[in-house]
């Protein structure tokens, strides 16, 4: 065969092999193809989404300080599997400079761990810059080849330093602050294994369901080849929605000033508690809520569990004196007092230095005696409320018939709740409409009428008192007790309440008794409240302590009134001092006029050194000396 023909089929073969060849990978490649395209598979997902978690709302001072507020915590865990044996001295070190952490500390959990390798958890309770710190830090580790990678399956895996949210953690910035009224919290664990909290007492229990009112964000999107998310018209977005935020009524700095006057009286008076409020008269915004019994809700002892309570308007008690304004106004408003009406005292005997010795007044077995000695045998209406007599009020009370001073006590607030906004508020006790009827009929003198009208025989609290005592200086109009101003949620603001006056007495009677007052500070048992250039009102109290249905040789002082300026600004103040010493060279600050009415005095140059009043003249603050006390027991 001739060369050239030869080289041609050569030339042919050659052509045809690698057509056969290329058609050969074209097969392989669309088999391939055919069986990706129709074969199930587990392909990672192009979706990606991010969680925000939410927390618990603040509570805010009206000076805008935060009192309790939470922040986000982070978990830090490793797998103890996969740390190298031989720098783990230098994950230690690293850990603890970036956690802040004790080295020892973390030392000891990782030896524990180690007893049952996997996941440990180094800290539930990293705070959000310490997390940043430690993301930082976990790929550091990577690179120093802290981890170890493992083949499991065929595939390496390699786990290091995770970081991720743990929940949420409660802080309270100054402490005991503000307690026992802000309260304590309890943690929980929520249905998707976050730390949360609730509140158990105080303002965190009375507003825990709007504190906790949250939404936590979500970011919802495609990811990107580098696993980022990325945002498109299809993406869902929904911003972080933390808890509503309580703005209070109570500024800061006052709080704290007043709680430092408590403090120093409770040490002087060797007293069990000392309990203030401070409201704004015609608003019913409470300023200041105060004890000398306080506690850290963040590090809460045995010891402190007393102090848990609000006993402002959770410890019931005989109020003494204090009542004896409320129940002769009472009498006032139907018109059954006359201004210049006497009263005999029912003090018959020799004139001694002091005046003629204490009246008695028998109510069938019982006699009703007068803590203070006068020098007239005849008192005036000034005389009964300025000087403080059991006998002057019980006869007036008297002319009241069982159900009208029954129903007058229960407008008043007596054996009903404030309103005010905290849990757990108490009633106080009183007799029954028929017991204080007993008599009517045969206009005989009812004893539970008597004793009633002069604090004894019921109990009440703290609060209902500052409440009763808003319509002598209110134009006969109570105001409820409000600590809470609004509620911010999502940027808006909300009221959690509806403002209510309530009229018990008549404006000409809420007028007279405020007269009454003024005088009894001017004059009277009050007259180490007065100051210069302000209009200041009150009553006395002195109570013994009842026990087991026995009296205690223990005692209650209150001083509750009210104080004005030329400038409009009004409060309603209560101070009731539980157990002060009454024995001893110092026995006499049992005496509500000892005790709890220099305390009220102090807090009133509290409120002007901070310019919530504005006296007429600049005011000499100097304390008075012992001698200058009026001892006088209501």
């Amino acid at each position: 065969m001739p060369s050239k023909k030869i080289e041609k089929v050569d030339k042919t073969k050659k052509i045809v092999i690698l057509f056969s060849f290329i058609f050969f990978c074209l097969s392989i490649l669309f088999f391939s193809v055919f069986r990706t395209i129709t074969e199930k598979r587990h392909m990672p997902s192009l979706k990606g989404e991010k969680a925000e978690l939410s927390v618990r709302g603040n509570i805010i001072s009206s000076d805008n300080f935060k009192i309790a507020s939470s922040k986000k915590v982070y978990k830090a865990m490793i797998d103890t599997r996969y740390l190298d044996p031989d720098k783990e001295e230098l994950f230690l070190n690293l850990f603890s400079i970036y956690s802040g952490i004790d080295y020892k500390t973390l030392k000891e959990r990782l030896v524990e761990g180690k007893k049952e390798p996997g996941s440990l958890v180094l800290s539930y309770s990293i705070d959000s810059r310490s997390a940043k710190n430690l993301k930082e830090l976990a790929f550091k580790l990577i690179q120093l080849d802290v981890f170890e990678s493992k083949l499991i399956n065929g595939a390496k895996i390699l786990r290091g330093l995770t970081i991720s949210e743990s929940g949420e953690k409660r802080t309270f910035s100054y402490n005991d602050t503000l307690t026992p009224v802000v309260g304590y919290i309890s943690k929980f664990e929520s249905e998707s294994g976050k730390t949360k909290v609730n509140g158990i007492k105080g303002l965190e229990k009375n507003y825990n369901k709007v504190l906790n009112q949250s939404k936590d964000g979500i970011l919802q999107g495609d990811r990107d080849v580098l696993s980022y998310i990325s945002f498109d018209k299809n993406s869902i977005i929904r911003k972080r929605v933390d808890g509503a935020t309580l703005n209070l009524n109570i500024p800061l700095k006052l709080q704290k000033n007043n709680e430092i006057t408590l403090d120093m009286y409770k040490k002087k008076l060797s007293a069990d508690e000392i309990i203030v409020s401070v409201m704004e008269n015609k608003t019913g915004k409470i300023i200041t809520m105060a004890s000398s019994n306080r506690f850290n809700p963040e590090k809460i002892v045995k010891e402190d569990i007393p102090s848990l309570n609000v006993n402002a308007i959770e410890y019931q008690f005989e109020p003494g004196s204090i009542i004896k304004p409320i129940s002769i106004s009472l009498a006032m408003d139907k018109n059954l007092v006359k201004r210049n009406e006497s009263f005999y005292a029912y003090n018959e005997g020799e004139k001694g230095v002091k005046g003629f010795p204490r009246g008695g007044y028998k109510i069938g077995r019982f006699t009703i005696k007068d803590d203070h000695q006068f020098a007239k045998h005849n008192l005036s209406l000034d005389d009964i409320i300025m000087f403080s007599s059991n006998i002057g009020t019980l006869q007036i009370a008297q002319r009241l018939t069982g159900p009208e001073f029954y129903e007058g006590m229960k407008r008043f607030g007596f054996t009903r709740k404030t309103g005010i906004d905290l849990p757990y508020e108490k009633k106080g006790i009183m007799p029954k409409v028929w017991q204080f009827s007993v008599g009517d009929k045969d206009k005989r003198d009812n004893v539970f009428k008597a004793t009633v009208s002069f604090g004894q025989g019921m109990t009440s609290t703290f609060i209902q008192i500052i409440k009763a005592y808003s319509a002598f200086n209110n134009d006969g109009y109570m105001i409820t007790p409000r600590i809470v101003s609004h509620l911010t949620y999502d940027n808006n603001k909300y009221k959690p309440y509806d403002d209510k006056l309530e009229k018990v007495i008549s404006k000409e009677t809420a007028n007279e008794m405020k007269k009454l007052l003024i005088k009894t500070v001017n004059e009277g048992t009050g007259r180490a409240a007065r100051i210069e250039g302000l209009e200041i009102g009150g009553k006395t109290g002195t109570a013994q302590i009842a026990r087991g249905g026995k009296y205690l040789k223990e005692y209650i002082s209150s001083f509750f009134g009210f104080v004005n300026d030329e400038h409009n600004n009004s409060y309603t103040i209560g101070v009731t001092v539980i157990n002060p010493i009454s024995t001893g060279p110092n026995w006499y600050y049992y005496y509500a006029s000892a005790s709890a009415v220099p305390v009220f005095k102090e807090i009133i140059q509290n409120l002007v050194k901070l310019n919530y009043l504005v006296p007429k003249d600049t005011i000499n603050f100097d304390k008075k000396s012992n001698d200058d006390i009026m001892l006088e027991k209501d």
